[in-house]
């Protein structure tokens, strides 16, 4: 699949109306008199730095002549735009854990807890809140559903790692539309406790989809459980050259639109959050392939949303990320634009594809000639051979990399190729981008804590805090 048809399949409609400007300056919401909405729907780009936001969207200008959705929306006023303090209980750099349950439980918390207080106290999650309310409530994302942003608007956990658990709490909760990847915490064939978690959400009502053909026939009036990968779904940039993952796993905008028709026939409205989680994993391994085209992921599923609130008027669409990544950006030099432009025209799969690929048997011709084969990219004899020494010594440590391959020092090379760097391979303190667009934007102050958004929610769908 060529570069440019990744982007034709993309949502392409072009949006246009007026922003009101923002000139409140307590981070509180105001009292003033303000609009109701009916639905809300929360789009997180996990571990989006402001460079992540920025390149892809110069990637979709230079190859289909037309901005991003979420920049697109900034150009045209359409909505209310704000930064936001992410910071934890116990640091000024969050992890998802404690950013999603900043939002979804309404206090900060330590790094790791779901909706836990040091001292062992819960906080009542907020989709908990709006089930309550009688709305219709759920998630999807690109990683597994069990995972800790969607985990941070559901459940109570003293540690985010308990997926096992977190899957069992989804049953009890009956949430009605749950959507990602982590087959492994549901099936009997992978569970450490060898329960069939799949057949129990089926005995308690759930249409279980485990493929894309079966989510795209689920039935409106019972809820919805879509399992589709063992762990994180692939990365956008590897689906599109495998016609098999095509066909068998869906993208976040499909999961995104099924989620919205699955639940917007409650007359109490709906409550979504839509996570593109591997934009954070792309960030954390320095993958500048897997970060862009994540990101155009999540651009589709927003445009999804978008045209949804457009047509209903009843929705407020929540756009921002937990915390920052890793600090890419496009850096200085005469072949800047040539370089950056060989991502989209050259990279036909992700470095994690490529790294995985590789084992301890291929010579440093092998891997070269690969990095020629799929991202047109000429590795010298010492960097290949530096990088096979990975696996041998399993040199390289960071965040979902198990088998400790040599991914920050794959990013470093390829910066030659590709002019672009990074700060490294872990979460920043960056205030973080937040918009909103629909009835309840204009309450948005230009500064906001993370915190106060959970309240923001609560106040403007009229449901009261409990």
């Amino acid at each position: 699949m060529k570069r440019r048809d990744f982007f034709r399949n993309g949502s392409l409609a072009a949006l246009g109306t007026s922003l009101v400007s923002p000139i409140a300056t307590q981070a509180a919401p105001p009292k003033k008199k303000r609009q109701t909405t009916k639905n809300i729907i929360f789009m997180v780009s996990d571990g989006m730095s402001i460079g992540t936001l920025n390149m892809a969207d110069l990637l979709i200008r230079r190859q289909m002549n037309r901005p991003s959705h979420w920049i697109q929306l900034y150009q045209d006023n359409r909505v209310r735009r704000a930064l936001m303090d992410m910071a934890s209980a116990n640091s000024m750099i969050t992890d998802s854990a404690a950013a999603s349950s900043s939002w979804g439980g309404g206090v900060r918390v330590n790094n790791g807890a779901l909706n836990v207080n040091p001292d062992g106290t819960p906080n009542k999650p907020i989709l908990q809140k709006f089930k309550e309310a009688r709305k219709s409530v759920g998630c999807v994302t690109t990683v597994q559903i069990t995972h800790a942003t969607p985990a941070g608007f559901c459940v109570n956990s003293k540690s985010r790692g308990s997926m096992d658990d977190i899957a069992l709490q989804y049953l009890d909760l009956r949430f009605d539309v749950m959507m990602g990847g982590g087959t492994e915490l549901f099936s009997k064939d992978k569970r450490k406790d060898k329960r069939d978690v799949f057949q129990d959400f089926k005995t308690a009502g759930y249409q279980v989809a485990t493929n894309r053909t079966e989510m795209m026939n689920v039935q409106a009036g019972s809820p919805v459980l879509g399992v589709f990968h063992e762990g994180g779904l692939p990365y956008a940039l590897d689906r599109a050259q495998d016609e098999t993952l095509k066909t068998n796993v869906p993208t976040l905008a499909e999961m995104t639109n099924t989620a919205i028709q699955q639940m917007q026939g409650n007359p109490n409205g709906f409550v979504l959050q839509v996570e593109s989680g591997k934009v954070d994993w792309a960030a954390h391994a320095n993958d500048i392939g897997g970060l862009l085209y994540e990101q155009i992921q999540f651009d589709d599923a927003l445009k999804v949303a978008i045209d949804f609130a457009e047509k209903d008027k009843n929705t407020l669409v929540v756009i921002t990320t937990d915390h920052g990544n890793a600090s890419p950006a496009l850096l200085y030099g005469v072949n800047a634009n040539k370089n950056f432009d060989h991502i989209a025209t050259a990279f036909k799969q992700t470095n994690e594809w490529i790294l995985h690929k590789i084992d301890k048997n291929y010579s440093v011709a092998q891997v070269i000639e690969l990095f020629e084969a799929k991202q047109d990219i000429v590795i010298k004899p010492e960097d290949a051979l530096a990088m096979l020494g990975n696996y041998y010594a399993l040199g390289e440590g960071g965040v979902y990399n198990m088998r400790k391959l040599p991914f920050q020092k794959l990013g470093q090379i390829q910066t030659a190729a590709t002019s672009v760097g990074w700060a490294g391979v872990d979460h920043t303190a960056e205030y973080v981008e937040l918009a909103m667009f629909g009835p309840g934007s204009e309450q948005l102050n230009p500064f906001v804590k993370n915190t106060d958004l959970h309240q923001f929610m609560l106040a403007v769908t009229d449901v009261k805090s409990v």
